[in-house]
């Protein structure tokens, strides 16, 4: 069964349940009612693989904890590959043997060979987050940054966390380590929190999904039985999605991390008005491209490197494996050295240019490069989104007229002027009131009343709807 904050089951069941229990039991049971709360969650969405992920953490919190314990460098080192390959070895199993099986029989038939035989791997939920989040653990404590957790039920909750388990943010281990044994929420942070989630709930159920249900009969649509004017309505329509699909779950995690005393870091931070590739990474995802900065980039010499080849390798190297951690696909592979050579061209001539072009066309033409890039994303044939972005270019207007929804021009509006309203002092101004946490009664009371409202339409839409996909759900 599909776990997503957004279903019916969640919000009506298990969510009102785990505050009951959580803000009546004393603190003392807390962290051990999230971790109960948190296998159950996970058990409901892979009742198979929740084995292997507790047994995989039980083992790497011992194989870490030599780390930390041990004095000798070499030994430190050794326990350090062996956590770095059970994590990493997870990962490739379940997310990647598929994908390796599938283009080594490629290329054996390609030189009439006979092909492997291969049962398909089924991909555990969250599986990408879980590894990073291990990751980063061993990391961060064999590089001296924090020492390890105590207790293994405290790894075992920061590991499986069901806030963030799913589809992140990615929380580095040295950001939440000293919250885990220690903490303490208010009723301003569950006020705030509560809030937090219906905002986040709204972006994913009453914008996302309203543009993506119109998006996923475009996006699988022939090219040749499409025209210039429903290439960009689907387009659009997913680059509005994927946005508000992800930052809207993201705010969901923020805001149920919150009301439990965890914080966490932000995902987002209006990507859609970056004024470069450069500058849209460091405001999509940005958990995700911290990790990579923090753990590979920089490891592998980041800026500080003798000549501009070897910081392009490295930029093109970190975007290539971004690509692959979206997805076991050469898709997302190409998804990832698009975005890389942009980077590059920031770094050659490109940023230059856009300063000096001003800030409206610099808006307008990352936005419209990311968009170029979400058809290779969302597309898995390479000849078939090259077909697509052709026709965006391609002028053919359609003698037919498009029938859209009031729903769906309303919702598309809205997506606008979210996406970019923070481009402007009074859209920031806007935007800071509605995410600034203040404990003043007249916006508590503010709070109170729109998460209720929003809470309350969000369910409607929910029962009454039958389309509620996830993006990141199988990343």
């Amino acid at each position: 069964m599909t776990v997503v904050f957004s279903s019916s089951l969640f919000l009506l069941f298990f969510f009102p349940v785990f505050l009951a229990v959580y803000f009546f039991i004393p603190k003392s049971l807390k962290n051990s009612w999230i971790l109960i709360a948190s296998l159950a969650f996970y058990y409901w969405g892979a009742p198979l693989f929740i084995y292997i992920l507790v047994s995989a953490t039980i083992i790497d919190f011992f194989l870490i904890n030599q780390i930390h314990s041990s004095q000798n460098t070499s030994r430190k080192r050794l326990f350090l590959v062996f956590s770095l390959a059970l994590n990493l070895g997870l990962l490739a199993y379940f997310k990647y043997a598929n994908f390796f099986i599938e283009n080594f029989n490629f290329v054996l038939q390609s030189a009439g060979i006979s092909s492997i035989s291969w049962t398909k791997i089924a991909l555990p939920i969250g599986i990408s987050f879980y590894t990073f989040e291990t990751l980063t653990y061993a990391i961060d404590v064999y590089r001296g940054v924090h020492a390890p957790l105590k207790r293994i039920h405290h790894y075992l909750l920061y590991i499986v966390c069901f806030p963030k388990l799913i589809a992140g943010p990615i929380v580095r281990y040295n950001l939440i380590a000293d919250q885990i044994p220690n903490r303490n929420e208010t009723t301003d942070d569950r006020l705030f929190g509560f809030y937090r989630f219906c905002i986040g709930l709204s972006k994913k159920v009453l914008i996302a999904n309203v543009l993506g249900d119109f998006a996923k009969d475009i996006l699988i649509t022939p090219s040749e039985n499409l025209s210039f004017e429903l290439a960009w309505l689907g387009i659009l329509s997913y680059t509005f999605q994927i946005y508000f699909d992800f930052s809207g779950y993201s705010d969901m995690a923020l805001g149920i991390g919150k009301m439990i005393g965890f914080k966490f870091p932000e995902n987002f931070d209006n990507p859609y008005t970056s004024k470069t590739i450069t500058e849209f990474w460091r405001r999509w995802h940005i958990t995700l491209g911290d990790w990579m900065k923090n753990y590979l980039y920089i490891p592998l010499g980041g800026n500080k490197v003798n000549s501009n080849a070897r910081l392009y390798i490295n930029l093109i190297t970190v975007f290539l494996l971004s690509g692959l951690w979206h997805g076991a696909s050469w898709n997302f592979v190409i998804w990832g050295a698009y975005h890389g050579v942009f980077l590059i061209l920031d770094r050659v001539f490109l940023k230059k240019l856009l300063e000096k072009l001003g800030g409206f066309v610099s808006v307008a033409f990352t936005f419209l490069v990311v968009l170029i890039g979400w058809i290779f994303f969302s597309i898995e044939e390479f000849p078939n989104a090259i077909a697509y972005s052709k026709l965006l270019f391609s002028f053919n207007f359609s003698s037919t007229p498009i029938f859209l929804t009031n729903e769906f021009k309303t919702v598309m509006i809205l997506a606008f002027v979210f996406s970019f309203f923070g481009v402007f002092n009074y859209g920031k101004r806007i935007q800071n009131f509605f995410y600034k946490e203040e404990n003043g009664l007249l916006k508590t009371t503010f709070n109170v009343a729109i998460s209720m409202l929003l809470f309350a339409i969000c369910v409607s839409y929910i029962t009454a709807s039958d389309f509620n996909p996830f993006i990141y759900f199988r990343f």
